[in-house]
């Protein structure tokens, strides 16, 4: 096989599985699920494989043995991905690394390939029996929405499955023995930085808001020394979800950065630009009319009239944000053919995981809610959305996001904050020149058991009829393992004030259950 000046073969460009492998020298930066089922499929190919990862050895070593074992090289601890391996021909990117790593950019100024695991699942699918793929990003809303779709798929009676961001790499469902028709697939923003040729037969942006900025921090701009514009290489990141999309491209009306991305994407010719909206829907939309999600896009009558799909209140829970994250679903089920029962039935049948708006615990008229999952501030406004009187909780990684509209568009909401982690001062200077008014605490220790004190501060802020929400608009890991760890954290303190707190027969008391999807 021919090798281009860098030394590279000429086929890698147009790979797919059946290439000839065992000629390469792959390496993969990082040993996390989504490298880890990179690196498995790669060995199985026969190609030589390094995996790198600066994380500490203890936290992989069972990968690491599993794949040494089948004849990978694995090196971990810090400085691991200093160096680029000798003779690399390609190299796989787990999510989340940057480009303007030292690993990435000495391959990158050797003109070497990068991709990601996502692009490497999409040229190792089965070229027999190739899967089409649905494909979901957006700020906010993208698990709940994949999982929406994976269910009203299912109840179409199809093999589908969620995979990609929502936690299931897209390479195990592309080795499975299982023969899938669809497959629903989360994408974040730095999966599909590193996409090459995948492409979707319908894809789905839900929303864009600041989020990750402190990746994009080094965005080239357009000129020399011009240090970039890092929101807007995000979203050029989020828009290539539309790339060469065959059938639909999804769009959220009330967003219309997400509609000028269609209207600007290169598509296969064809595909239909499909709008979701929260009010009657105009031609080629889903929207809602009286208690009805309607389809007026993938029916023939659709200049006159719309179809009804499913009752908001299968929708659960039917907050506004979680009623748009079900349309999205509904328009890309509804472009691969799924008859209008299967989404009622879909939506009904879905659950969606813990803490998002999850309900924890009801006690002297006070409601504690965990919303977790909302790591950024455009997922906690969708949280504070929901409730007209709230003692919120707030902070850790700000992630280079600001709060002032966030804290201007619902001050009026809150009867008190309570606000902790590393970035707390983001959140409470916000809080101070916004809303002045409102009882600020600042707790300045960074422990886990800081929540615990947050929560008691929060409940004795809050009077019978508000809601102790956690919406932290912040990511987790200054203080927590996830942000699961930040929620249960929140549940135990929660549960631990009421203990010290009898309420009368009367009250209100007793768990319940909602829930929401925040970014990912």
């Amino acid at each position: 096989m021919s090798r281009a000046e860098t030394g590279v073969p000429t086929w890698l460009a147009d790979a797919d599985r059946t290439s000839p492998w065992p000629e390469l020298h792959v390496t993969v930066a990082g040993i996390g699920l989504s490298g880890y089922s990179a690196a498995d499929a790669l060995v199985e190919l026969g190609a030589a494989v390094t995996v790198l990862d600066d994380g500490p050895e203890a936290d992989h070593a069972e990968k690491a043995a599993i794949l040494e074992t089948l004849g990978a090289t694995v090196r971990l601890g810090p400085g691991a991905s200093a160096t680029l391996p000798e003779g690399t021909d390609l190299v796989i990117v787990s999510p989340g690394w940057r480009p303007t790593q030292p690993l990435l950019a000495q391959a990158a100024g050797l003109g070497l390939p990068l991709w990601g695991d996502v692009e490497l699942a999409w040229r190792l699918q089965r070229p027999d029996r190739p899967v089409p793929w649905l494909a979901v990003t957006g700020t906010d809303g993208k698990t709940t929405t994949v999982g929406m779709l994976e269910s009203i798929l299912q109840a179409a009676g199809l093999q589908a499955a969620a995979v990609g961001n929502v936690g299931r790499p897209v390479m195990e469902a592309v080795l499975d023995e299982v023969q899938y028709d669809v497959l629903a697939v989360e994408l974040s923003s730095f999966q599909l930085h590193w996409l090459d040729q995948a492409r979707f037969h319908s894809a789905a942006c839900l929303n864009v808001a600041p989020d990750h900025l402190e990746w994009y921090a080094d965005a080239p701009g357009g000129d020399p020394g011009d240090p970039g514009d890092p929101m807007a290489a995000y979203s050029a990141d989020k828009a290539r979800v539309y790339w060469q999309t065959a059938h639909s491209c999804v769009y959220n009306v009330q967003d219309k950065a997400t509609e000028h991305m269609v209207e600007e994407a290169d598509v296969i010719e064809g595909a239909r630009a499909i709008g979701f909206t929260l009010e009657i829907p105009a031609v080629s939309m889903l929207g809602v009319v009286d208690d009805l999600l309607v389809d007026r896009a993938f029916i023939p009558q659709r200049q006159t009239s719309a179809l009804p799909l499913a009752r908001v209140a299968d929708v659960q829970p039917a907050a506004p944000h979680n009623v748009a994250n079900a349309l999205a679903a509904a328009a890309l089920a509804r472009s691969f053919g799924v008859p209008a029962p299967a989404v009622a039935q879909g939506l009904q049948n879905f659950h969606a995981g813990h803490h998002r708006i999850e309900t924890v615990l009801a006690h002297g008229g006070i409601t504690f809610v965990d919303d977790s999952k909302a790591t950024n501030p455009h997922a906690a406004g969708a949280s504070l959305a929901a409730f007209d009187s709230v003692v919120w909780i707030a902070g850790g990684q700000a992630k280079g996001t600001t709060f002032d509209d966030l804290v201007t568009r619902f001050r009026d909401r809150l009867k008190g904050a309570v606000v902790l982690g590393v970035d707390r001062e983001v959140v409470a200077d916000a809080l101070r020149r916004h809303a002045p008014e409102v009882p600020l605490t600042v707790l300045d220790d960074r422990d886990t058991g800081t929540m615990q004190r947050a929560v008691a501060i929060a409940a004795g802020m809050a009077r019978p009829g508000d809601t102790v929400l956690l919406a932290p608009g912040c990511a987790s890991y200054d203080m927590f393992s996830g942000y699961a760890a930040r929620g249960d954290a929140f549940a135990e303190g929660a549960r631990a004030w009421a203990a010290t707190h009898v309420t009368s027969p009367a009250s209100p008391a007793g768990p319940a259950s909602t829930s929401r999807e925040g970014p990912g």
